[in-house]
């Protein structure tokens, strides 16, 4: 898999490659490039996507300098990933994780040309629903969260309600969630890394400002909601969108926070329209 050494540490990636519309798609806590793996098989060889895996508990390779992996630290190695590979125009796919925000408000952003928020934190919703402040409690104490990580082992636990049984409408593959789950079980500096993640979550001030800096980026943006979410309330789909001078709302139902799990077929559909400058 290849590498790209940013400020922070190394992060490890996929990359399609091809000449077709570049989509460099982003995940949650405790989640890898992976999740994109559906939706990256529906869009096929027109497209040029990009997954990088950031540090943020399912990642292999702790990073070298842990005090930067805070949400705006995250978001700014976003930023640095796309310089290192010399993308442009890209359209940047969020869903989960919304920390990517703050990179669109707050720049650079010039590389970006298109954004897509799918079914991710904004607003006041940070960390996200029960799971993420479930996490975020855990973090608290370095021996609590690494006993939430030895849980993850077990399917009951994962699909418990509350718990990611609230993030998926259907079961995530075993093998993918002993994927996701395993660098922070078994590796104390990966999860160092997701504990000062975890710890970062931004005041309550900075996330009220953050809504009207996101006003300035004027570029197309495209806000995919899942009706049936248990994390992110509906009306921030919404209330998103319309932050944007070209932001459009999509609604898709039959589906949980993980949109690409629930829905690939459909979110590629939206995705590849909207990456080809399309609807």
């Amino acid at each position: 898999m290849p590498e790209a050494v940013l400020t922070a540490g190394t992060i490890q990636y996929e990359d399609s490659g091809g000449d077709g519309p570049v989509l460099v798609l982003l995940h949650g806590v405790n989640m890898d490039a992976t999740l994109w793996r559906n939706v990256v098989r529906e869009l096929g060889p027109g497209f040029r996507c990009v997954r990088p895996t950031l540090p943020l508990g399912a990642h292999r390779t702790a990073m070298d300098r842990p005090e930067l992996v805070t949400h705006q630290g995250v978001s700014a190695m976003v930023g640095e990933f796309l310089e290192a590979l010399g993308l442009h125009d890209v359209t940047l796919v969020l869903n989960d994780w919304g920390g990517a925000q703050f990179l669109v408000a707050d720049g650079p952003n010039e590389r970006i040309g298109r954004v897509a928020m799918v079914a991710c934190e904004a607003f006041d919703n940070f960390p996200p629903g029960a799971p993420g402040k479930a996490i975020a409690a855990s973090a608290r104490v370095p021996a609590l969260l690494a006993l939430a990580m030895q849980m993850q082992r077990f399917r009951w636990f994962r699909r418990a309600p509350g718990a990611w049984g609230w993030m998926s409408k259907r079961p995530v593959p075993d093998d993918v969630m002993d994927a996701w789950f395993a660098p922070a079980r078994l590796d104390p500096a990966v999860r160092r890394d997701l504990r000062t993640f975890a710890l970062s979550t931004p005041p309550a001030s900075e996330l009220k400002a953050l809504p009207e800096r996101l006003r300035s980026f004027d570029r197309p943006v495209l806000v995919v909601w899942a009706t049936e979410d248990r994390m992110m309330p509906r009306d921030h789909g919404r209330r998103l969108a319309d932050l944007f001078e070209h932001g459009r709302l999509v609604e898709i139902e039959d589906a949980y926070t993980l949109i690409p799990e629930d829905q690939p077929m459909r979110l590629a559909e939206e995705l590849a329209a909207f990456a080809s400058g399309g609807r």
